[in-house]
């Protein structure tokens, strides 16, 4: 009886040939089931790919990763936890003096995952340190502890969301030290602009010039509106939040040094004596998404000896060059 004869057989209990061709054909040849075999190179003998797995490769800091698609998951560069663990910047990060934490988050991805899985990125390019104590600037000063500022007495790494103005939001993050805690003040946009335009929009009036990129996040609640940080944040956890957090540095791919940091006073702070003085704000020097450049900062820090401080400062890298005490 040949091939097609048992199988005319088998459909009479199976009505899919094309399940048990493979096994009949077994069994008259004496030999085991069809394994796949590979060519010299490695590659799949066969001349049509898998339709189980679909391979595609998309950008990533460094080499390309692969992402992979089969019947029953999906892991991506962006959403695996395999990859938010080799980058996700965790508690021993944030765990150090405020104005080195202030330094150490310019160059970093802030991430946001919003709801129906879209993900916003940002690099921060400008913060300001808030000491807490003796600052008089920051809304802990004299260790004063209220129910707004709570998030600022948390361990480092919790964020700090607050109302200005009755209507904007600032982003914080913890520190080390009691009661301080930096600001994010500008991101440069690097992935999903489109709806960060939308967001940005959505509180602008009717007929608005159309906003330039680097505008989408060039101010501390213009970062808000743009990666919807809503006021609920408020006491999270940057180190462990499945909605954000902060990733390593991604290289700009145009520029063969880091940009230098420029250390200036805080903004909106006039009416703070001498704090307001402070060189407290620190910017990447030059970059376009920089919501306030300080040119008299900038000469100044030219006219210093020495090589520029890069971004990349961590804690034990260099002494506090700020004396808070100096007027």
């Amino acid at each position: 009886m040949s091939v097609w004869s048992h199988c005319r057989v088998f459909r009479k209990i199976d009505p899919n040939p094309y399940v048990n061709i493979n096994v009949v054909a077994s069994q008259l040849n004496g030999m085991p089931p069809r394994k796949r075999k590979l060519d010299a190179e490695g590659q799949d003998g066969n001349s049509s790919a898998s339709p189980q797995t679909v391979k595609t490769t998309g950008p990533s800091a460094g080499d390309t990763a692969a992402t992979t698609r089969s019947s029953d998951t999906l892991t991506s560069q962006y959403f695996s936890t395999e990859r938010e663990g080799d980058v996700r910047l965790g508690v021993k990060f944030f765990d150090q003096p405020c104005v080195l934490l202030a330094k150490a988050f310019l160059g970093k991805v802030l991430v946001r995952r919003q709801a129906d899985g879209t993900v916003l990125r940002g690099r921060v390019v400008e913060t300001e340190a808030y000491l807490g104590g003796e600052d008089r600037a920051s809304h802990s000063a004299g260790g004063r502890r209220t129910e707004r500022n709570a998030a600022m007495f948390m361990r480092p790494g919790t964020i700090y969301v607050y109302q200005i103005y009755g209507v904007y939001l600032c982003m914080n993050v913890s520190s080390r030290g009691e009661g301080a805690a930096v600001l994010l003040r500008s991101l440069e946009p690097l992935q999903g602009q489109e709806v960060m335009r939308r967001l940005r929009g959505a509180r602008r009036r009717e007929g608005s010039r159309p906003l330039k990129e680097k505008e989408l996040c060039n101010g501390p609640s213009k970062l808000c509106q743009a990666l919807d940080i809503p006021r609920h944040f408020d006491r999270r956890d940057l180190a462990t939040d499945a909605e954000v957090w902060l990733e390593r540095d991604v290289p700009r791919g145009d520029e063969e040094e880091p940009p230098a940091v420029v250390e200036a006073p805080r903004i909106g702070i006039e009416s703070h004596g001498e704090w307001a003085t402070k060189p407290l704000r620190f910017y990447l020097r030059g970059h376009p998404c920089v919501s306030v450049v300080n040119r008299q900062a900038e000469k100044q820090m030219a006219q210093q000896p020495g090589p520029a401080v890069p971004h990349t400062l961590h804690q034990g890298e260099a002494q506090h060059r700020i004396k808070i005490n100096e007027n």
